[in-house]
């Protein structure tokens, strides 16, 4: 696959079928990720799949109960709006978003495959998410879809923990929870702002010095 094609393709895939990935599939996207960069090449990482139904079964309420608080909580106020005046183009598109956080929560058994990424070392997370990223390009390669969320970390971190066997006192920070599988509905590029508006240059506010109003992969178009 076309390294742009990956770049502009992999998004958020929340809907996924049951079926397992296979081994070998798994293999190429965890040998991706530890090739990203890292800082001082530390390698202050570890990646751990979760594919148990058992393990799944325990992680799933906590997900469900974290995702409903995060609409009580720092989604509360955009949401009100939204539904309130659902017409409107980024209200629409937050309800959209909200409802595929959601089948994700309520089906978060049903995913074949989560990694949990954990750093050591690394408050910024510098290290960490571009290897994230890039098991995530290697997922979209594999024809996988993948969705990164950190709110079991946010509101269940402790208890998250403990199921998953972390050591304590070994300075651990769980950084992200990625699901995988085969998606339900088609690659796309995903609709986003144009660059120059949300970009400047050598200043602030200062204007970028040039406008991508379309995506610049030719592919978008197909």
């Amino acid at each position: 696959m076309d390294v742009r094609e990956a770049l502009y393709t992999t998004r958020a895939m929340r809907r996924v079928r049951p079926d397992p990935i296979p081994p070998d599939v798994q293999a190429r996207i965890i040998d991706a990720a530890i090739r990203a960069p890292s800082g001082g090449n530390a390698q202050g990482w570890r990646f751990l799949l979760v594919d148990d139904p058992a393990v799944k079964a325990s992680l799933g309420p906590l997900y469900r109960d974290a995702i409903g608080q995060l609409w009580t909580t720092f989604y509360r106020e955009n949401l009100e709006k939204a539904r309130a005046n659902p017409e409107n183009p980024e209200g629409a598109s937050l309800l959209k978003v909200q409802a595929s956080a959601q089948y994700l929560a309520d089906h978060f058994e049903d995913v074949p495959l989560y990694l949990f990424g954990f750093s050591r070392g690394d408050p910024t997370g510098g290290s960490i998410f571009p290897a994230i990223w890039s098991a995530q390009l290697a997922a979209r390669a594999e024809g996988v879809g993948s969705s990164l969320t950190s709110v079991l970390g946010v509101f269940h971190g402790a208890e998250t923990l403990r199921i998953l066997g972390v050591p304590e006192g070994k300075g651990w920070n769980m950084a992200c929870c990625v699901s995988f599988g085969y998606p339900t509905g088609r690659w796309g590029v995903a609709p986003r702002r144009p660059a120059h508006e949300v970009a400047y240059r050598n200043r602030w506010g200062e204007e970028l010095g040039f406008e991508v109003s379309e995506p610049l992969w030719p592919g978008a178009d197909a």
